[in-house]
């Protein structure tokens, strides 16, 4: 499908619950787009539903349904911290194959099956939405109910929390390649320097240097070797696609969806997420592309050690190279591949399922020279690559659930 138009509230603490959090994504969305929720014909929301947030609304697709006013389907897609991702795959196989159904059926020239496209599927116009409300739930209901819901009860009462088992992750690449925590650090000094030229993310001119990640006062070790700011920061937000038929300047060229055993010990490799290699993959070649050809990407950094990973995952680099293609500088905004420039959930924040949507609205915002105050954080500020093909990657769990997305400029 294409892309109409994007939009997300600011990451970070907010007084508003999710459904209205979703409600001023969606009408700023809509408002971009210049539709009316009646031009909407299927609504997939991301959002997990968490009974220790304080909501006290357990039926997310009826309170939206309240809200907008609207009585189109809304499908709730919760799948972990990848729950956006899998909301943006679902509603896009849904309108894609709709589409093809009708070519399939009705043998007609190309360009009026195009003039006609509109009539063909009864879902052509989709919103997909994630919201998420974090930050009134205590640190204990975060770690042990909302996010560790993610996983198996006994490993959270041996410890075995995701901050524990990205560690692990991390002391295997350490081990295997040599990877060490000044590497980690390069990634977190990245995505907090683009957070700083995002308003919308948590960290928006809360600068850091080299020094703050070697004091201890500031960055304590949490599980070793992963320390504070190696972590990402949960917060309230939402994220908003308008997602449609009619051809658009941004479209959806490569849509995967891959899965893997919940426990990383169960886990064929424990240095990388194979669910990701297999994502990826698939996306590629629906796309017709290779690694090589994208421009820049949005990657899930909920630790350091996850986007290091991914590098190599998507085929970016070698496997054990990711500490090398850090140290190049080519990730950063001025790179020939810039990855998070958004901040990633690192700097911007991770309100989980509004995370795989918020991906998608920096890379719309950046083929539309539109990231930033006036376009402060356009990639094309720093340099003249042409951003023709993006990757939002979105990982559930500890690599349990990951999604891949591959968009294309058709401006160039």
């Amino acid at each position: 499908m294409y892309i109409k138009s994007a939009s997300m509230t600011k990451f970070g603490t907010s007084l508003k619950s999710a459904h209205e959090l979703a409600y001023e994504a969606v009408v700023d969305a809509l408002n971009k787009a210049e539709m009316k929720i009646q031009e909407v014909d299927l609504i997939v929301s991301g959002y997990i539903d968490f009974a220790k947030t304080g909501e006290r609304n357990r039926h997310f697709s009826a309170m939206l349904s309240s809200m907008l006013k609207t009585n189109v389907p809304i499908i709730c897609t919760p799948t972990a911290c990848c729950s956006g991702g899998v909301a943006l795959f679902t509603a896009n196989k849904i309108g894609n194959n709709a589409d093809r159904g009708f070519a399939a059926n009705n043998i007609v020239s190309e360009s009026k099956m195009d003039s006609e496209k509109k009539m063909s599927s009864d879902f052509n116009n989709i919103l997909v939405v994630g919201a998420e409300k974090l930050t009134s739930a205590s640190n204990a209901a975060i770690t042990d109910e909302i996010l560790m819901g993610a996983d198996f009860v006994w490993e959270q009462q041996e410890g075995l929390i995701f901050p524990a088992q990205n560690a692990l992750l991390a002391q295997q690449h350490m081990l295997k390649y040599g990877t060490t925590q000044e590497d980690l650090a390069l990634i977190a000094l990245k995505n907090h320097n683009n957070a700083n030229l995002n308003p919308n993310a948590r960290f928006y001119e809360k600068k850091l240097n080299k020094d703050d990640f070697k004091d201890n006062a500031k960055n304590p070790m949490i599980a070793s070797p992963l320390r504070l700011l190696d972590c990402s920061i949960n917060v309230d937000g939402a994220a908003t696609v308008v997602l449609t038929n009619d051809k658009t300047d941004i479209e959806i060229v490569g849509s995967a969806f891959a899965t893997d055993a919940l426990p990383l010990f169960e886990r064929e490799l424990l240095t990388n997420f194979k669910a990701t290699r297999i994502a990826a993959e698939k996306a590629y070649n629906e796309a017709g592309i290779s690694a090589e050809d994208i421009n820049f990407a949005e990657l899930h950094d909920a630790f350091t050690i996850t986007e290091l990973v991914s590098y190599e995952d998507l085929g970016f680099c070698a496997e054990g190279k990711g500490a090398e293609l850090v140290k190049s500088s080519k990730l950063n905004i001025y790179g020939k591949l810039p990855v998070n420039t958004s901040g990633g959930l690192k700097a911007k924040g991770h309100p989980l399922s509004a995370t795989g949507v918020a991906q998608i609205v920096e890379i719309v915002e950046q083929f539309r020279e539109e990231a930033g105050i006036n376009g402060t954080r356009n990639i094309k500020n720093f340099s003249d690559n042409k951003l023709k093909f993006a990757l939002a990657q979105n990982i559930g769990g500890a690599g349990g659930s990951v999604t891949a997305h591959i968009l294309k400029n058709n401006r160039i």
